[in-house]
């Protein structure tokens, strides 16, 4: 009986792992599923390395990395060959997350609200939050830029603060290394690997 009834319980939960995840995900729900995870870690007593790595797990199964990168790189990646490519996708996964979660760690509790969401067409949709006011801080208006694509694992393609697309400004940056540097690619990759060692 016990057996029969832990091959029931196994072939249940086989059945919910399959089927979850082809259940669709609004964008706003995976906005507040981020936050409220983020907001536990940040709020808890483990050290900062610890809260780094969670962070950053957050980040892979979050955000589309490569498709920012990609972007960030502009009329760029045209120019690389297969080498650079892979050194670039490298670099840039390890400079976004360093610079991702060093951003958030210094945060204790922040408190963001999901305050609507707006389909743009069937690849995007903006929602809309509010990182709320604090002793010490202002409101601020984030908005977050979801791709859409697969409907079953949206990601995170900008983040929109105060009317600043983090995207645009991370392709401006790179955009002014590389021309300040005759074009070349390699005072990019430079840079980001200083960034990445500091």
């Amino acid at each position: 009986m016990i057996k029969s009834k832990k091959f029931y319980l196994f072939f249940l939960f086989l059945f919910l792992f399959l089927i979850n995840p082809l259940v669709a995900k609004e964008p706003s729900d995976l906005i507040t599923e981020i936050v409220n995870e983020a907001s536990l870690i940040l709020s808890s007593s483990d050290p900062v390395e610890s809260k780094i790595i969670k962070l950053n797990n957050i980040a892979e199964t979050s955000v589309d990395i490569n498709g920012i990168g990609r972007y960030a790189l502009g009329k760029y990646r045209k120019k690389l060959n297969d080498d650079q490519i892979i050194k670039y996708k490298k670099l840039f996964k390890s400079y976004f997350l360093k610079s991702f979660s060093s951003r958030l760690v210094d945060y204790s509790d922040p408190k963001i609200s999901v305050v609507s969401e707006k389909i743009i067409n069937e690849k995007y949709t903006i929602v809309n939050t509010v990182l709320e006011e604090t002793s010490k801080n202002p409101e601020i208006k984030i908005d977050w830029r979801i791709y859409t694509k697969n409907p079953n694992r949206p990601l995170i393609r900008d983040l929109i603060v105060e009317g600043l697309s983090l995207a645009r400004t991370q392709k401006e940056e790179f955009k002014s290394i590389i021309q300040n540097n005759d074009g070349d690619i390699n005072f990019l990759f430079k840079s980001l690997e200083e960034f990445i060692i500091k």
